[in-house]
């Protein structure tokens, strides 16, 4: 009887979290939808190709707002290749487009915690750009770029 009571209050308490969290989960993803809507606009006004280090910041930057599915990440970045964009810039959106969640911060925030979602966000951001450039480096010293 006591194990009963204690499910139902577990479940009363998943589903008032549930409808809490609902709102914030539809307000990131329509705000990932338009900032993903604009992004294309945006490379085609050359916003890449100022040097490696400034392509990488912002190429992290964008790819930190503009959060989205893995596989999207790779279908960009290859028409961002194509496009003429460097390997270390696309190499950082992609990474920054899984790993670093600006749009879903506030979500991840009542999920985890909010110290816990800043310092996730800010080591992933810097992990990127790391990653990025030992990326294209090891590829350049191997041969493979």
């Amino acid at each position: 009887m006591q194990a009963d009571n204690h499910i139902k209050d577990n479940l009363r308490k998943t589903i008032k979290t549930f409808i809490n969290v609902v709102p914030i989960i539809v307000g990131m993803l329509l705000l990932t939808s338009l900032v993903i809507t604009v992004f294309p606009e945006q490379i085609s006004a050359g916003l890449f190709g100022n040097g490696d280090i400034l392509d990488t910041l912002l190429a992290t930057s964008i790819g930190s707002i503009a959060v989205g599915h893995p596989l999207a990440s790779y279908l960009l970045g290859g028409e961002l290749l194509g496009g003429g964009v460097g390997l270390i810039a696309v190499t950082a959106l992609v990474v920054a487009w899984v790993t670093v969640g600006i749009i879903q911060l506030p979500a991840e925030a009542l999920m985890l915690g909010t110290r816990f979602a800043i310092y996730r966000n800010v080591i992933c951001f810097i992990a990127t750009i790391i990653i990025a450039f030992l990326t294209v480096y090891t590829l350049r010293f191997l041969g493979l770029s």
